[in-house]
């Protein structure tokens, strides 16, 4: 894992959370080209930032180092979902991926 990987994961975060770079520089209170600096290999934010650019995201920094993972926000978002049912509907949901699988 390297410095390109970082700068490839925020940009396809970004890109599912269907924000510009420009708004998610602002966003996180720095100036307009602020993520653009960073994706295109300038700079790399430091521990701190990196912290705030995964709560942005809403995930975990193992959930941004996940490469198997392609879309972290939305799985918590379906893993939330999921505690709140009963375990008979939780195994149908799980038949249902299974299928969708094959």
């Amino acid at each position: 894992m390297d410095d390109n990987f970082i700068r490839n994961r925020i940009s396809e975060l970004r890109i599912q959370k269907d924000v510009s770079e420009r708004s998610m520089s602002i966003d996180l209170g720095h100036s307009p080209s602020y993520i653009h600096s960073i994706v295109s290999g300038k700079a790399l934010p430091s521990m701190t930032e990196f912290l705030y650019i995964c709560d942005y995201f809403k995930i975990s920094p193992k959930e941004f180092f996940d490469e198997g993972t392609s879309c972290p926000a939305l799985i918590q978002e379906v893993i939330k979902d999921l505690s709140a049912l009963d375990e008979k509907q939780i195994s149908n949901i799980h038949e249902i991926i299974k299928g969708l699988k094959k």
